[in-house]
């Protein structure tokens, strides 16, 4: 029996169809061996070198990028509610004068409140997915210095810090900004309309 064929049975190798045995995959999550990265040679130390600060690179590039998507959406949720809620507010205010029925009237505002709140619903949603993104690459980065310069040089983020992160307080404005805009409009616009 030869050593490869040893390696599949006992799972290291496993045998493929139309295939010899190939080494598995190394699994999302699970950490090389140290020696994995050690250098055979100062060409191979170099390549080693070129390789993590190209990742470390494309890694901060990431974090940047999420950083301002974040941005971004909340500056189109931006001009939407405020587009949004300004054709509400002209419905109410003209609606006499258009000859616009005061039942149409109330609906309509309502299915525009509606509309502010799906456009607010995503941007919440992709801030979230913003903020597991950049959870994800600042892990990337962490582990990466870890395994270059030497454990725990960086310490990994956690949710309990979610407090001092940006992006609760933006979440949390639009929460304020959607309820603010229905109450506004079922306290105040909505009984005013009147046949």
């Amino acid at each position: 029996m030869t050593r490869q064929s040893r390696l599949a049975r006992s799972g290291r190798l496993p045998v493929l169809r139309g295939g010899g045995p190939r080494r598995r995959a190394w699994q999302p999550g699970e950490r090389w061996p140290q020696g994995t990265y050690r250098a055979r040679n100062p060409q191979d130390d170099a390549v080693q070198v070129e390789f993590h600060l190209e990742r470390y690179r494309y890694i901060l590039q990431q974090i940047q990028a999420a950083n301002e998507n974040v941005h971004r959406f909340l500056g189109i949720y931006q001009a939407l509610a405020t587009a949004l809620v300004g054709a509400a507010l002209a419905l109410f205010v003209g609606y006499r004068d258009w000859g616009v029925p005061p039942a149409t009237a109330r609906a309509g505002i309502v299915a525009l409140l509606w509309l502010v709140t799906v456009v607010a619903a995503f941007t919440v949603l992709v801030v979230i997915v913003g903020v597991l993104t950049w959870l994800d690459y600042r892990n990337e980065e962490c582990q990466l210095l870890s395994d270059v310069l030497h454990p725990e040089f960086r310490v990994p983020p956690t949710l309990r810090n979610f407090y001092r992160w940006y992006e609760t307080y933006i979440i949390a404005f639009i929460a304020v900004t959607v309820a603010a805009m229905w109450w506004f409009a079922f306290e105040l616009v909505i009984p005013v309309i009147r046949v």
